[in-house]
């Protein structure tokens, strides 16, 4: 379908839509004139029975005499009371309809207003009537010769207007208007005259040349008093400021946990200046937004504006009220909720840390268990109390809460899947317990001891003091050599082993004497259990001695090594053998051979 066809239908549906509305509104307009001008009718037959039921009575006096017409007259007025009751009855059900879909639009005179009008007169209907006498009541207020006295009431056949100096017709009250009221003509009349004249007499009044000076005086007078306030703040705040810069060294001590200084001093003096600094600005902006109301009251062009900035400040302030108010019964369930977890982690963290301490013991389950199963059990336990409160969280039904919630745990779940695997492999290797904290390992190609292991890496420092941070996923997807797991408690000891070749012209027994007695010499290996030496290799022209000595030691294997080096060349040396390895050449020279 193309763009032209859809537009051509949409301007036909809208038309078809907005004739549609104004037949309702032309049927309703109707219905409303139609139901006045049937209490109109009802008013005029009240009216001619009342001129009949008076010539019936005077009849009837005159006809004292003649029983048979006596009879009939009063016959005439029975039925004249029973019509015009009947004729009451239904006039009130007219009324009661009629109001039940009329608009009264309001006659006002400088936002004041005076009073409302709902039924029409001739072709005028109640809008164009109530804005036709909020006209002329506009133009006696103007008026500079304007006298409340000029302003009467006359009756116009059954009807009756309120006039300004006899002639002009300010406002006509008609039988609706009066049968609207449930009052007479007169009665409402007379209730609108003296409304009239208050209100013109109170506007020219409060607009005059003398109560502008003293509304202008008043003006000045609080905007004096408003910058006295205004001076005494700053006044204030800055004695306060140089207070806290002066007394920083004596109160401002900051904070400190273990041997982490989280605050220092110099940070709470710069909080504690621009907490100054905003309560300031927030004051002076309250107190000068508060004196605009009260400057807005003064006159009365805008007295009306005076409610509605109160009701931004108040308006917040009380719902704020309302929610916190109607929020304590839940309140008091999360406080509940919270206080219950609270206790029952503190007699799981005191269960465990026994368990570390070694006070309890499960068949099992080592000590250094302990703390990671019980921040696992805590974690579970805070994920479980958040789902027992958040229904009890305010705006936790609300759909932005909930998609903003809903979104953020995509976020979450797709921005850390490296995280998670680490996290995950790090529980993994605390259960596998591979190495613990300062044992001599070998990551990878990495090799050094094991400084931190948390739940995402371990740290590992090296022998030349580099600090290597080795992923959780890592470690565990790669073999690990734990040096150090053998030379604690009641174990023998990490085998520490180095290779060298010998030829042939050396006795092995000698070598094995000699290799045993460097090992011994060396600082950190063990008597018992005795170093031992074996032969890896028969080469073509050496021997290979692999020397092997236990050490407790295993976080300074390059000390001993080099410190084993050094004594097998000592000891070697004092025995007159070289530690090389002979090579043979063969040179060929005319087919005959050499050895060298």
């Amino acid at each position: 379908m193309s763009v032209k066809r859809l537009l051509t239908i949409f301007l036909f549906s809208t038309s078809i839509f907005s004739a549609i509305a104004q037949t309702v509104e032309t049927t309703k307009q109707d219905s409303t004139a139609l139901s006045e001008a049937l209490l109109l009718k009802d008013q005029q037959q009240q009216r001619i029975d009342s001129l009949v039921k008076q010539q019936l009575q005077k009849e009837l006096a005159s006809a004292t005499g003649n029983a048979k017409k006596t009879i009939e007259l009063e016959n005439k007025l029975r039925k004249l009371a029973v019509d015009d009751s009947l004729r009451l009855i239904a006039q009130q059900q007219k009324l009661e309809q009629l109001k039940k879909t009329a608009v009264g639009y309001a006659v006002m005179l400088n936002r004041d207003t005076l009073f409302h009008i709902y039924t029409r007169t001739g072709s005028f209907n109640a809008k164009d009537r109530a804005a036709a006498i909020s006209n002329k009541i506009e133009k006696l207020y103007s008026d500079p010769f304007f006298r409340a006295d000029s302003l009467s009431v006359a009756e116009n056949e059954g009807s009756y207007d309120i006039l300004y100096k006899k002639s002009e017709v300010v406002v006509s009250i008609g039988n609706l208007d009066a049968l609207w009221y449930g009052k007479s003509n007169k009665q409402l009349a007379t209730e609108y005259l003296q409304k009239i004249k208050k209100t013109v007499g109170k506007e020219r009044e409060a607009h005059s040349l003398t109560n502008l000076f003293k509304r202008l005086g008043l003006v000045a007078a609080i905007i004096g008093i408003l910058t006295l306030i205004v001076w005494l703040l700053n006044r204030i705040f800055r004695k306060s400021a140089a207070f806290i810069i002066s007394n920083k060294e004596k109160y401002l001590h900051g904070f400190r946990l273990k041997q982490i200084n989280i605050i220092t001093a110099e940070h709470l003096e710069s909080v504690l200046l621009k907490l100054n600094t905003l309560i300031k600005i927030i004051l002076i902006i309250l107190i000068a937004y508060l004196s605009l109301p009260l400057l807005f009251s003064i006159f009365p062009e805008t007295e009306a504006w005076t409610g509605t900035l109160l009701n931004w400040i108040l308006g917040p302030l009380r719902s704020a009220a309302r929610a916190v108010v109607d929020y304590l019964p839940d309140l008091f369930k999360v406080v509940v909720i919270y206080m219950i977890f609270r206790y029952l982690l503190k007699g799981i963290r005191y269960m465990f840390y026994e368990v570390k301490r070694g006070n309890i013991q499960f068949r099992g389950f080592h000590p250094e268990w302990a703390i990671p199963t019980f921040n696992i059990l805590r974690f579970i336990l805070y994920a479980f109390m958040l789902v027992l409160v958040f229904p009890f969280l305010p705006g936790s039904s609300s759909p932005a809460f909930q998609g903003v919630s809903v979104f953020l745990g995509i976020l979450i779940s797709l921005g850390s899947s490296s995280a998670i695997s680490n996290i995950v492999a790090g529980l993994v290797i605390t259960y596998m317990r591979p190495f613990r904290l300062g044992d001599r390992v070998k990551i990878g190609e990495v090799v050094g001891d094991v400084m931190e292991k948390s739940m995402l890496v371990t740290r590992i420092k090296t022998i030349k003091n580099e600090d290597i941070t080795v992923p959780n996923s890592m470690v565990l997807s790669s073999s690990t050599i734990n040096y150090s797991s053998h030379t604690k408690n009641e174990k023998q000891g990490l085998i520490i082993h180095y290779t060298v070749t010998i030829g042939y012209d050396v006795h092995w027994q000698q070598v094995y004497d000699l290799l045993i007695q460097a090992a011994l010499k060396t600082v950190h290996v063990l008597d018992e259990p005795k170093p031992f030496v074996l032969q890896t290799s028969l080469d073509d022209y050496y021997i290979s001695y692999q020397i092997n000595a236990y050490t407790k030691e295993a976080n300074s294997q390059a000390i001993i090594y080099s410190n084993l080096l050094e004594h097998i060349q000592d000891t070697f040396s004092q025995a007159g053998i070289e530690v090389m390895s002979p090579s043979y050449h063969v040179v060929r020279d005319g087919g005959k051979e050499e050895k060298t």
